[in-house]
C-alpha cells in the first residue's frame, strides 16, 4: 500500500487544517455571491465616510485598551505580568494581523509566542491569551445570550434549546477534564490539571474575575456600537433594539475561525439574520463588508507598529530581552497554533 513520504506527512497535517479553514471562507463568500450578487458588497465600499471612520477608529482604541487591559488582568493571575502600554501594542498587532490573515486567530499566535519568549515562557504566554480569548468569547455569547432573549429576533424561539445544548456540552467537557486529571501522570492529566490550577488559583479568584467580565463587556459594546455605526450609514432604518439584536448573531458568527482575514461567516450569518428578520440579504451583506472595511482602517496602528519592528530588526536595535533559556514549547498541539514560528520576530 502507498504511503505517505515523512517529510510529506507532517506538511500535510500542517497546512491541512489551515487549508480546510480557507476553503471553508472561501466557499462562504463563494455561494453568497452567486445568491446576492456583487453589488452588496459594492455598496458597502461606497458607503464609507470619513465620520464612520473616524467612529471606528475611535471605538477600536478603546475596545483594544479594554482588550489589552483583559489581557494584563489574564497574564498577572497566571504569574506573568505585561504593562498596559505594551499590552495595549501588542494587541493591536494580533488585530491587524487577524484582520488580514486567514483564520483569523494568527494574530493571536503571534502575541501569546512573542510575549512568552520575552517572559521566557511560552507556555505560559500560550495559556494566558488562550484564557484571555476564551473569556472574552464566552462573555460576549453570555451577553448576546441575554440580549436575544430580551429584544426579538430570527433565533429567539429556539434559543432555549441551544443554551440547553450548551449548558451539556460545557458540562460533558468539565467531566472530561474532571476524569483527566485522575490519570495520574498522563500528558491529559497533566494538562487537565493546568487547566483546573489556571481556573481554581487565578480567573476565578476573588479580583479578578470582575475585571475580566467588565473589559469584555465593554468590549462587547464597543464593537456593537461599531456595527451600529456601519448599519446606519448603509441606510438599515430598523429599529434600534432589534438591529442590536441582529449584530449579535453576526458577532458570534465573527469569532468562528473558519475566515479569510475575518470575511466569510461574518457575512454570511448578516445575509441570513436581516433576511429571516425581514430586511433582506443583500442588506446584510452590505452591513458587515462595511462594517468589515471599518475595522480595518481601524487596526492600521497594528500595522504601523508591525512595521516599525521591522524596520528595527533590520538596523540592529529594538531588541527585546530574550531569556537565556531555551524556550519552552507550547503544552499542545493544535493545529490552530501551528506556524506561529513564521510570525514571530
Amino acid at each position: 500500500m502507498y504511503s505517505v513520504p515523512a517529510r510529506i506527512g507532517p506538511a500535510v497535517r500542517r497546512f491541512g487544517p489551515s487549508l480546510l479553514r480557507l476553503a471553508a471562507g472561501v466557499t462562504v463568500l463563494w455561494f453568497l455571491g452567486r445568491e446576492v450578487g456583487a453589488a452588496p458588497f459594492e455598496d458597502g465600499l461606497r458607503a464609507v465616510t470619513w465620520q464612520a471612520v473616524v467612529a471606528a477608529v475611535t471605538l477600536t482604541a478603546l475596545t483594544t485598551v479594554c482588550s489589552a487591559w483583559r489581557w494584563r488582568v489574564v497574564a498577572r493571575a497566571l504569574g506573568a505580568d505585561i504593562g498596559l502600554p505594551g499590552a495595549t501594542g501588542a494587541y493591536y498587532r494580533s488585530l491587524f494581523l487577524n484582520s488580514v490573515l486567514p483564520g483569523g486567530i494568527l494574530g493571536d499566535v503571534h502575541r501569546a509566542v512573542t510575549q512568552g519568549r520575552r517572559a521566557g515562557d511560552v507556555a505560559q504566554g500560550v495559556r494566558a491569551v488562550g484564557w484571555e480569548r476564551l473569556c472574552g468569547q464566552v462573555i460576549q455569547a453570555v451577553v448576546a445570550a441575554i440580549v436575544l432573549l430580551t429584544l426579538p429576533s430570527p433565533v429567539r424561539p429556539a434559543l432555549p434549546y441551544v443554551l440547553a445544548g450548551i449548558a451539556g456540552v460545557v458540562g460533558c467537557a468539565a467531566l472530561v477534564v474532571g476524569g483527566a486529571a485522575r490519570l495520574g501522570r498522563s500528558r491529559p492529566a497533566r494538562a487537565a490539571r493546568t487547566l483546573a490550577t489556571d481556573l481554581r488559583r487565578g480567573l476565578l479568584v476573588r479580583g479578578v474575575w470582575p475585571q475580566l467580565t467588565l473589559a469584555s463587556v465593554l468590549v462587547v459594546a464597543g464593537h456593537t456600537a461599531t456595527f451600529v455605526i456601519a448599519a446606519r450609514v448603509a441606510g438599515t432604518t430598523a429599529p434600534l433594539g432589534e438591529l442590536i439584536a441582529l449584530l449579535m448573531v453576526v458577532q458570534i458568527a465573527a469569532g468562528i475561525p473558519l475566515s479569510i482575514g475575518g470575511w466569510g461567516p461574518r457575512e454570511g450569518a448578516a445575509a441570513w439574520a436581516f433576511a429571516a428578520a425581514g430586511l433582506g440579504a443583500a442588506n446584510g451583506v452590505t452591513v458587515s463588508t462595511l462594517y468589515g472595511v471599518l475595522m480595518l482602517a481601524a487596526v492600521t496602528p497594528g500595522a504601523g507598529l508591525l512595521l516599525t519592528d521591522a524596520v528595527r530588526r533590520r538596523r540592529g536595535r529594538g531588541h527585546p530581552v530574550e531569556s537565556s533559556r531555551p524556550d519552552p514549547a507550547p503544552p499542545a498541539r493544535h493545529p490552530a497554533w501551528r506556524g506561529a514560528e513564521r510570525l514571530v520576530p
